[in-house]
């Protein structure tokens, strides 16, 4: 698994970089799949590297604020599209 650590949160950060450009585009609903797939990609990497807290304190810290913006924006355009 730590060999691919870095494969996973790649993939993970991309589809939702996707996510948030097809929801801006094509509506939210679109969007937040590829969103919510690249979010649950993070969150494995994340509970991988809670485990190994020590190892990857600072890693963790910076993944926990990239999940909540993604969430925060997430919320704010499901809350634009009524």
């Amino acid at each position: 698994m730590r060999k691919y650590l870095r494969e996973i949160e790649v993939a993970g950060l991309l589809l939702i970089a996707i996510g948030i450009v097809i929801s801006c585009i094509w509506g939210y609903w679109y969007g937040a799949w590829p969103c919510g797939t690249g979010l649950l990609l993070l969150q494995t990497i994340v509970l991988y590297k809670a485990f190994h807290w020590t190892e990857y304190e600072r890693e963790n810290k910076q993944y926990i604020v990239i999940i909540l913006i993604c969430i925060f924006i997430l919320i704010l355009q499901m809350l634009n599209a009524k």
